[in-house]
């Protein structure tokens, strides 16, 4: 097994679906495109494992969540989003308006194309590009 095919300490998340295999499964691709981040982000050392699984168990053990667990990966990507905001990594109002930008941006979306934060109709209309979550233009 190379260094690339060793499980990542966050596959054992708790509650984390996962196969048969004991693979994990995402419902959407920006499921898996937020696990991708989180292990990434923890393995150039942002934060700790128990950081992480105390983060992700605060989020997944907040009231009015989903009985069917559906909602998992919205509290997998609000504890990420606390960790980068905690960390000074993130700013929490450039998140919330990157949120309201792709909601924008799937609202304005035709049903079957791809959704792209350019697909906002007020992303770009303040006549600058918007900041990253990193306080850093788009590109």
């Amino acid at each position: 097994m190379s260094a690339c095919e060793l499980p990542s300490e966050l596959a054992q998340s708790p509650g984390l679906p996962k196969s048969p295999q004991g693979v994990p499964v995402f419902p959407e691709p920006w499921a898996a495109e937020a696990f991708a981040m989180t292990v990434h982000l923890h393995e150039k050392g942002l934060f700790a494992w128990s950081e992480w699984a105390a983060s992700l168990s605060k989020e997944l053990h907040r009231p009015g969540r989903a009985e069917d667990g559906s909602d998992y990966f919205d509290c997998w990507v609000a504890a990420l989003s606390n960790l980068l905001v905690s960390s000074g990594v993130a700013d929490v109002d450039a998140i919330l308006d990157l949120q309201k930008s792709w909601q924008r941006a799937a609202e304005a979306t035709p049903h079957g194309k791809p959704i792209e934060l350019a697909n906002d109709p007020l992303r770009y209309s303040i006549g600058r590009k918007s900041e990253s979550i990193f306080g850093k233009p788009d590109a």
